[in-house]
């Protein structure tokens, strides 16, 4: 059996794509290689939209990328069902292509935030989360600039009571988020935004913890059971 193919975009200013595909490879899966210009998402079974600082961040942080030609193949492609994931500068873009309710503001402070983060995991039914269990806390690190997730009343609301906020800050809150919100996912629970950087947490070597895989081996257990 040929293993899952999961997509990883680059875009100009792109900084841990291939942080994101090792990820991918050390969960047993294929990683594909995106390229912002392209229209053309190679069959993939499940992308990811990596951090970095996308454009520059001119404008706003993930606000120029929404216009990627590609992005116009994965937003009706997200609508179908595949799995999107969106870490940091991901996120942003998820949010700014309306993939994901709410936007990231920059940070509480003004500081440039990067440290190793505890986070709780509060949503294990999503494509990404299912390999964790529900209240599992674990660290992963965290750098950004524009990673104080805000919305309206009813936005924060709805996504409360839905159980649709995938991971929360613990001890501390290093953005001001609203809700300590680190991530969240859309109602179907295929497209997930995280603020934090899983992908710098799958192995010993390099990473604080192995925490992170847990995202990567959550999408490949999908597809290989789908």
């Amino acid at each position: 059996m040929s293993p899952a193919r999961v997509g990883v975009i680059t875009f100009p200013g792109s900084l841990d794509d291939r942080d994101a595909a090792r990820a991918v490879r050390i969960a047993g899966a294929e990683p594909v290689p995106l390229w912002h210009a392209d229209h053309d998402l190679q069959g993939v079974d499940a992308v990811v939209l990596p951090g970095g600082f996308s454009y520059g961040d001119y404008l706003r942080a993930g606000a120029i990328a929404r216009f990627a030609p590609l992005m116009a193949e994965l937003v009706p492609a997200a609508h179908a069902g595949l799995p999107v994931l969106g870490i940091c500068n991901g996120f942003q873009v998820l949010c700014e292509s309306h993939l994901l309710p709410g936007a990231l503001l920059p940070n509480a402070g003004l500081h440039f935030v990067c440290r190793d983060q505890r986070l709780r995991i509060d949503n294990v039914a999503t494509a990404w989360t299912s390999e964790y269990a529900k209240g599992q806390e674990v660290v992963v690190p965290i750098k950004n600039m524009d990673g104080c997730f805000t919305a309206d009343a009813a936005t924060l609301a709805e996504l409360e009571s839905s159980g649709r906020v995938v991971a929360r800050y613990l001890d501390v809150n290093p953005n001001g988020s609203l809700g300590d919100i680190a991530g969240i996912t859309n109602e179907a629970g295929n497209v997930v935004g995280l603020m934090p950087h899983p992908e710098h947490a799958v192995e010993s070597l390099t990473g604080p913890t192995t925490d992170g895989l847990g995202f990567f081996t959550s999408i490949v257990k999908r597809l290989v059971n789908a």
